[in-house]
């Protein structure tokens, strides 16, 4: 299956690590263009200039596009359990809108846009990659 994961920058480890896991598993995996400048813990993630000028939101909207599913890396972020950013609804929402399915890693996080979340109907895997079919 094709897969872009999404989530915040915050989670670039996370998101390089299941990278690996899920190609294991013989899975195509697209992850954000400038993941490895995250890695090192020293970059800030995207300020609102930086999004402006890589274009961030059509740029990876060409990739979920592209693939078969979304994968949100939902964790702990803000002392908030299993965060979704305004980033990663904006791209569950593209994923909703082309059909593409949507796993969330984590369960739906208690924030004001929770029922957003679940009425995109979003496969919660609670951190169990097999799950991905």
């Amino acid at each position: 299956m094709k897969i872009t994961i999404c989530g915040s920058m915050d989670f670039a480890k996370e998101m390089a690590e299941i990278k690996e896991k899920l190609v294991s598993q013989k899975h195509e995996i697209t992850v954000p263009a400038e993941l490895h400048r995250y890695l090192n813990d020293k970059e800030k993630p995207n300020n609102k200039w930086e999004k402006l000028e890589l274009d961030v939101f059509k740029n990876y909207f060409k990739e979920i596009k592209e693939t078969d599913a979304v994968l949100i890396i939902n964790k702990t972020k803000n002392e908030i359990e299993n965060y979704v950013g305004g980033n990663a609804l904006i791209e569950m929402a593209f994923a909703h809108v082309l059909s593409k399915k949507i796993f969330l890693l984590n369960p739906t996080p208690e924030m004001n846009y929770s029922d957003e979340i679940d009425a995109m109907k979003p496969i919660i895997l609670n951190g169990d990659l097999s799950l991905i079919k």
